[in-house]
């Protein structure tokens, strides 16, 4: 049946940065359809700790600034100690600065690039390699954006990197799906997160964004439970590389 490749009952994924927002979404959606979850945060997540427990699935917290990358190994290395395995891995992490190109300084420059891509490569590398030792492939989904379609304004470094993001997703996915790794993204549109509070917050740019939006509304965390089930599970074993656009028809308009 069908529904069965939707089920990841059994599976474990990490996702990264899933206190609130988007990350905890998807980590709820993934719970959902019978993940453990391991997540990896700059806090504890207690909401979401109590969220996914609630759904009768486990939960590793590890406590992390994936800004450097030196804790990557020992970070999977204790997701594999407590599971015995990984499945699923969804890059979510993310920073944004917003400052206008002519005054915007190194460290915005390094600090968004570093989490927003650099990390999302190494942390990547180092599931893969997991997921190939373990020798039953596995599923890797990045958290792109509308910004790696368009450019934007204030925000330079991370136009930069969520633009990486489709890159590096398209050339592991080119590398890797010989071992039945699937490497795909998420393009979240304009969501109700704390990273789009200061837009929100707007009441001129925030009409002008929503007359934009066909949906006529801003998405919300709950509207990637979804897409990230789906690029999670078998039902989506033969799409690789692509980055799936959920942003209430933004793109379309």
């Amino acid at each position: 049946m069908i529904l069965n490749d939707f089920s990841l009952q059994g599976k474990v994924a990490i996702v990264t940065g899933c206190d609130t927002g988007l990350g905890q979404g998807m980590a709820l959606g993934l719970a959902e359809a019978g993940c453990d979850i391991v997540g990896i945060n700059v806090v504890e997540p207690t909401d979401t700790i109590e969220r996914v427990t609630a759904l009768g699935r486990r939960f590793l917290s590890l406590t992390a600034d994936l800004r450097t990358i030196d804790r990557v190994p020992e970070l999977l290395e204790r997701a594999v100690a407590e599971f015995g395995h990984v499945d699923i891995l969804v890059n979510n992490a993310g920073l944004i600065r917003r400052t206008d190109s002519i005054d915007f300084s190194e460290k915005d420059w390094d600090d968004v690039m570093n989490l927003n891509i650099k990390t999302v490569f190494f942390m990547s590398q180092a599931v893969a390699k997991q997921f190939i030792a373990q020798g039953k492939g596995g599923k890797i989904i990045n958290i792109a954006s509308m910004l790696s379609f368009q450019g934007g304004i204030r925000v330079p470094s991370y136009t930069a990197s969520k633009s990486a993001v489709m890159g590096v997703t398209r050339l592991l996915a080119n590398e890797w799906a010989k071992h039945g790794i699937n490497v795909n993204a998420i393009a979240p549109g304009y969501m109700a997160t704390n990273n789009t509070q200061q837009l929100r917050s707007d009441e001129q740019r925030s009409a002008e964004i929503l007359d934009r939006i066909p949906a006529g509304r801003w998405g919300l965390p709950s509207d990637l439970k979804g897409p990230i089930v789906f690029l999670a599970s078998p039902a989506s074993d033969y799409i690789n590389g692509y980055t799936i656009a959920v942003d209430g028809g933004w793109l379309a308009r």
